[in-house]
């Protein structure tokens, strides 16, 4: 293990909420990924204010095919949005009022994204002690105490050793990268995904890195293990692009997926020594091949209440499942192969109380929220997209493939606009609509209800007691792009991005 901490984290320094913990910490919400919120939304009355979060966005055909990162708000609704400043790269976190969207500070990162097809997000995460930590050049992590004031202590963490960076930091900035959003548990521990692509590269202790897992502790102890060591295989070589690791609530554990670029297995990992614990391989429950594991997606590992862990992927061959993938479901020990999910390629389930669902009346004590998007000409895939609530403890034949029996869909919501220019789905009266936008949807737990973008260019606010769209406000035009997640702040306010803006919506 390397002590590398510039100071010592865990020291509480003065200023606001120093040690309250945020309203939303980054991607899906929180260490276990649930999405879940304990604030009603408030009503669509209006946007409230708008910002940039892409400088110069891309198409490709059309397409936004760009994955940009969750936002963080603290528990005095800070709002830290991370931002990406010019074609290329050029990132940065934006300090902005949630009230206002007034502009407080900025850092820039200096972070360069791994090779990629679809552009990653900028990996960055708040902790439970209100600390901002974001990814930074050469597998550097830049840490912020008390992000709500203008000014704040801020320090730089290596997991593989400042020495060993200090050598050589161009060749480590060029061919070392943090691959995945940051995870962090209630100690304030960080976890990631690297990459490694240049060669001769070395840790303090003379150690030859290859992509795998990061640690860095509270305190700034870094420790890492490469994704061969950790899977005990020679072919799994990296960690998928934008799989976000996952804390069990205990903290003991996290979960992470490793990879050959194609397929893979999902890990648990003890949570500070990174000794694997357990393995599973990744397979599709229709054909028993190998799923497809896609450094596209932005599915990420979810811990449910119980325990039981869920990841997406995209199904093999490809595409039998009309690119819908499967969620695949554990138990926390990766021993029991449980009912899949009827989607998950890139999506990231939201947790769901069955009490906030009137209508259900079946066994299980939590639901999943899921895309339930079934694509106009991919396979057999009609166009009518959903969004859906599904049960991970009763299985039922799967809509598509029904030999397999997957997780009963409980109530769906079709999305709510025609695509132009197409006809009707035969033996139906309905035409195709455009695609639900979102990986992982915010919840709101008190009342039963899930906010979901589209890329019809709406925002949607689902009633979960009626089954029911209760809102939509209209954001921009529609644009085909990556899917992107949906955030409650701590007064209510709504928050989503579409079309490389970021919305702030209340009454």
């Amino acid at each position: 293990m390397l002590n590398l901490a510039a100071f010592a984290l865990a020291t509480p320094l003065a200023g606001a909420n120093a040690a309250s913990p945020p309203a939303w910490g980054g991607f899906a919400g929180n260490a276990q990924h649930t999405g879940q919120s304990a604030t009603p939304p408030q009503a669509f009355g209006s946007i409230h204010w708008t910002a940039a979060v892409d400088a110069a966005p891309q198409l490709s055909g059309g397409e936004l095919l760009i994955h940009y990162a969750s936002p963080m708000i603290t528990a005095a609704n800070t709002v830290l949005l991370p931002v990406k400043g010019t074609a290329t790269g050029g990132f940065r976190i934006e300090a902005r009022a949630g009230a206002t969207g007034a502009l407080l500070w900025t850092l820039n990162t200096g972070w360069t994204p791994p090779a990629h097809n679809w552009y990653p997000p900028l990996p960055a995460v708040l902790s439970q002690q209100n600390r901002l930590s974001v990814a930074g050049p050469g597998g550097v992590v830049t840490t912020r105490l008390n992000p709500d004031l203008a000014t704040g202590t801020v320090a730089n963490s290596i997991f593989y050793g400042a020495s060993a960076y200090s050598a050589n930091k161009a060749a480590f900035n060029k061919g070392l990268q943090i691959s995945t959003p940051l995870a962090t548990d209630a100690a304030g521990n960080l976890y990631f995904g690297f990459t490694v692509s240049g060669t001769g590269l070395t840790d303090s202790t003379g150690k030859a890195l290859k992509s795998g897992i990061a640690r860095i502790s509270a305190s700034g102890v870094g420790t890492w293990v490469s994704a061969t060591t950790a899977s005990g295989l020679s072919s799994m070589t990296q960690v998928p692009t934008n799989a976000a690791p996952a804390v069990s609530k205990d903290g003991k554990t996290i979960y992470v997926p490793v990879s050959n670029g194609s397929s893979g297995y999902l890990l648990a990992l003890n949570s500070t020594t990174l000794a694997t614990n357990a393995k599973v391989s990744l397979v599709d429950p229709s054909s028993g091949w190998a799923a497809w594991v896609s450094n596209d997606s932005s599915a990420s590992p979810m811990v449910g209440p119980d325990g039981d862990v869920y990841f997406g992927v995209l199904e093999q061959p490809f595409p039998n499942h009309n690119d819908r993938g499967w969620l695949l479901h554990f138990d926390a020990a990766l021993a029991t192969i449980k009912t899949p999910g009827p989607f998950g390629w890139d999506n990231t389930t939201s947790v769901v109380p069955a009490s906030v669902v009137p209508s259900y009346t079946g066994p299980s004590s939590y639901l999943l929220m899921t895309k339930y998007n079934n694509y106009q000409g991919i396979g057999t895939g009609d166009g009518l997209n959903r969004i859906a609530i599904v049960d991970p403890g009763t299985a039922a034949p799967d809509q598509l493939l029904p030999a397999v029996q997957s997780m009963a869909v409980v109530q769906s919501v079709l999305g709510p606009t025609n695509y132009p220019g197409t006809s009707l789905v035969p033996g139906t009266s309905l035409y195709p609509r455009y695609e639900w936008c979102i990986n992982s949807a915010a919840v709101d737990i008190t009342k039963g209800t899930v906010i979901a973008n589209s890329e019809d260019g709406h925002l949607y606010h689902w009633d979960l007691k009626t089954g029911l769209i209760s809102e939509s406000l209209l954001l921009n035009t529609p644009r085909p792009e990556a899917y992107t997640m949906t955030v409650i702040g701590p007064d209510g306010t709504v928050y989503a991005i579409n079309n490389a803006t970021f919305y702030a919506i209340g009454k």
